[in-house]
């Protein structure tokens, strides 16, 4: 019996150095969304500030309520076209993630079956998923894993060509 963290697979420096891979491609693909949406709420900020200026002019000075609605108008809009912008693209990020993801995690474990296999391992308990109160350092293999499984799937060839 052995246990592995699994969690540990994602870390940058020491996990499973194909995640950070498929995560950077995943990230790159959604890059110019993700600047999008900043530049609509860093729009609605300044919006907010413009609208704030007007309502806060001094006593005496005329306010064009027609001006102050319009901006209110649009800032409302854009914040729907932000709302909307930034869900859409959290649905297509998690289909992609689960696209990209995918035959990564499948590889992943068969390679866990093999090394169990190799090693006389019978049970693997992934101590990320259940709580446990106590396992000996003897029985983690999660360090052994990662490395072996690194030094046989090089990072640089887990490019998944886009769909």
């Amino acid at each position: 019996m052995a246990v592995i963290y699994t969690d540990t697979f994602l870390d940058p420096k020491t996990g499973i150095a194909k995640f950070n891979v498929v995560l950077t491609k995943l990230n790159g693909e959604f890059q110019k969304v993700k600047d999008d949406i900043n530049q609509m709420q860093t729009r609605s900020g300044a919006l907010e500030a413009e609208i704030s200026k007007l309502r806060e002019a001094p006593e005496g000075t005329p306010i064009d309520q027609r001006s102050l609605q319009a901006k209110m108008d649009q800032l409302d809009q854009l914040k729907k076209d932000a709302q909307r912008k930034a869900e859409d693209a959290q649905a297509a990020y998690n289909k992609r993630r689960q696209e990209l993801f995918s035959p990564l995690q499948d590889e992943i474990g068969k390679a866990l079956e093999a090394f169990a296999k190799a090693h006389g391992i019978n049970v693997i308990i992934d101590a990320a998923q259940v709580p446990l109160l106590y396992a000996a350092d003897s029985i983690d293999i999660t360090r052994a894993f990662i490395t072996e499984f690194n030094s046989k799937n090089p990072a640089t060839a887990s490019a998944s060509p886009a769909p």
